[in-house]
């Protein structure tokens, strides 16, 4: 029987396939359900919320969490890593080391955008950064399902991996190379020159018809991301 994520506060998407909008910063936290594996988008901002999203899942499940897609390097989507014990983190190239040299700079970065001093410095101390580095595309075989991570940054960031679940629909986690709920944000680690292409790529993952959930906001067609597309080119005066 599926699991009613619907009842637990969750987005269902497709078959297997859901995603959290978390309190607070409203940032995306996906799951998505293989008969061998279960894999986790993001992972929240503390490890206090990392802790209580791998409880709830395992209860939806049954099963607890093997695998973790880390979209970008902002505390908000990463911090709660270190509370999914044993999974298997990928991340794109580079993010790794950046995670180990930026610590501080990810600490007080939580701090200035809400997060409690302590809380902060115990999720950066027991950080868990990627196992896994992703330079182009790779496939992880859930069980019965297959999931396509791909690098295709830079632009929010540097290290920009999304995530494609197959199937009908077609479901791309996108992490902040898309955002809804507000203007999409450009801060001094962001790539705007390269973020439009980011977009055409990822809109070549997908297609037409796919369900694409941003990092912040409501999930959204291909129309708003190349809407999004367009209005991030005339920010930046990037030309196709």
């Amino acid at each position: 029987m599926e699991t009613c994520w619907e009842e637990a506060g969750w987005e269902r998407l497709a078959p297997g396939v859901a995603r959290r909008r978390l309190p607070e910063w409203d940032e995306t936290v996906g799951v998505v359900v293989g008969r061998t594996d279960i894999l986790v988008v993001d992972t929240g901002a503390t490890l206090r919320a990392g802790a209580e999203l791998r409880a709830e899942i395992t209860r939806l499940t049954g099963r607890r969490p093997t695998r973790i897609a880390l979209t970008h390097p902002h505390f908000d989507h990463v911090l709660g890593s270190a509370a999914f014990a044993g999974c298997q983190v990928y991340g794109a190239t580079g993010m790794d080391e950046l995670l180990r040299r930026e610590r501080e700079a990810l600490r007080e970065d939580a701090m200035r955008h809400g997060v409690d001093r302590d809380a902060a410095t115990e999720a950066v101390d027991h950080l868990v950064g990627p196992h896994h580095l992703v330079s182009g595309e790779l496939t992880l075989d859930l069980g019965d399902r297959q999931v396509l991570l791909a690098n295709v940054g830079p632009g929010h960031t540097a290290h920009d991996l999304a995530v494609l679940v197959p199937g009908r629909p077609e479901v791309v986690f996108c992490g902040d190379l898309v955002e809804e709920s507000g203007t999409p944000q450009a801060g001094p680690d962001a790539i705007p020159g390269r973020w439009p292409a980011a977009l055409d790529r990822l809109l070549a993952l997908g297609g037409p018809d796919a369900r694409y959930v941003p990092g912040h906001g409501s999930v959204v067609d291909a129309g708003f991301v190349r809407a999004q597309r367009d209005e991030l080119a005339a920010r930046f005066g990037v030309s196709r």
